[in-house]
């Protein structure tokens, strides 16, 4: 079922661009350039939508996600973990898997310290896009590695003309988007009903 949040759908219909190859641009309100108040609209209606006493952490993958993943940590008052991209030589109890990005066609680690993503973790992801689940999917095998469990996902965007959602809402995920974009055909965004 589409739950579209309007002031979001409003902003990539005045702002977003469609280009080749199915990408949606909104590096002008999103992931390049951000826009804090739209940001935290949108993050009380992540808060609306998922019982914060469900989860005690908030976890993303850098860089994109943690823009609205921080503003829903400080409105739950929950601490927030991204996932890196790069190993640092000072992070001990390492959880790694490995990511493909279709956005850059390449594949690539990410890891999170077992010192902050426990087994008795209960965790909500956030993330800009929903795309082909790939991240989300890796995102699940860290905390799976950890023995915590992950309550529910979260994503600014999601297209649904790519195989994410369903892949995740078949594996029993509450998952949430606050856009859903049916398609990008001749470089025009249709937004689902």
């Amino acid at each position: 079922m589409v739950n579209n949040f309007p002031i979001l759908v409003d902003r990539i219909k005045k702002d977003g661009l469609s280009l080749e190859g199915g990408i949606l641009k909104v590096d002008s309100f999103i992931n390049h350039q951000l826009d804090p108040q739209l940001l935290v609209d949108m993050c009380h209606e992540f808060n609306r939508r998922f019982d914060a006493n469900s989860y005690n952490k908030i976890l993303t993958v850098e860089a994109s996600g943690i823009a609205p993943a921080v503003i829903l940590g400080y409105i739950t008052k929950k601490p927030v973990v991204f996932a890196k991209k790069k190993k640092p030589s000072t992070m001990e109890n390492m959880l790694v898997t490995e990511v493909f990005s279709f956005t850059k066609n390449t594949t690539y680690q990410i890891c999170v310290s077992g010192e902050f993503l426990k087994a008795d973790d209960k965790v909500l992801f956030i993330d800009d896009f929903l795309a082909n689940g790939k991240a989300a999917t890796g995102i699940l095998d860290l905390v799976k590695q950890a023995n915590a469990h992950c309550v529910g996902m979260g994503f600014l965007i999601e297209k649904a003309f790519q195989n994410g959602g369903k892949l995740l809402r078949d594996q029993g995920i509450h998952v949430e988007s606050l856009a859903t974009i049916s398609s990008l055909d001749n470089c025009t965004i249709t937004i689902a009903e």
